[in-house]
């Protein structure tokens, strides 16, 4: 169905129920894709509790990334679903109280360490927002986009022609790439400078 797709009533006449019995637990989609998000992350903070985060920021946001995408990923629109909801619960406070302290430790101001988590947080949100647009859908057999009809469209401008592989090939090394160029600048704009580490950062 996917995210435009989707309504209460339709949801209802999948269900084989009336559309009121939907209403009466949700007044209208926001407040199911504010659900859905909500329930999303609870399975996301169950997967992940069980192995402790480590000590080190880069890693630690590495890690939180890495497992936010991979979340996301399991369902269509995912991230579509879980941008712009705002949770129905306080679940999401423990967690994110730890990955800060993480942060502070290493160095952060409380403000720095806010920033830090949200810029790689808007990061991997956007990725994934683009991955799942892009297709495949999950599931599928489809190849997704078609490079080299791009390229034959963009025969006159040779480096946009060229940069379709690096941007649209291999999701998983372009996110990796993504992150540790964010990690970087997270470490060089945002931590006091004698906190900053004297080698790379990320992966």
């Amino acid at each position: 169905m996917g995210l435009e797709g989707l309504t209460l009533r339709a949801i209802a006449k999948e269900l084989d129920v009336k559309a009121p019995a939907l209403y009466w637990h949700f007044k209208d989609k926001q407040a199911l894709l504010d659900e859905m998000a909500t329930e999303m992350f609870r399975r996301m903070t169950a997967d992940l509790d069980a192995a402790r985060p480590p000590d080190d920021w880069a890693q630690a946001l590495e890690a939180a990334m890495r497992g936010l995408r991979g979340h996301l990923l399991r369902y269509r629109d995912g991230a579509k679903v879980y941008s712009g909801t705002h949770f129905t619960d306080i679940s999401y406070a423990a967690p994110m109280e730890a990955h800060l302290r993480t942060l502070v430790a290493g160095g952060f101001t409380a403000a720095g360490a806010a920033r830090a988590w949200f810029t790689a947080y808007s990061y991997t949100i956007g990725y994934v927002i683009e991955e799942q647009s892009m297709g495949p859908l999950p599931g599928s057999d489809g190849e997704g986009y078609d490079l080299e009809a791009r390229a034959d469209r963009l025969a006159g401008f040779p480096l946009t022609a060229e940069a379709g592989p690096e941007m649209f090939r291999d999701q998983d090394a372009g996110f990796e790439a993504g992150l540790a160029a964010v990690l970087a600048g997270i470490a060089t704009t945002l931590l006091p400078p004698a906190a900053r580490p004297a080698g790379p950062v990320g992966p």
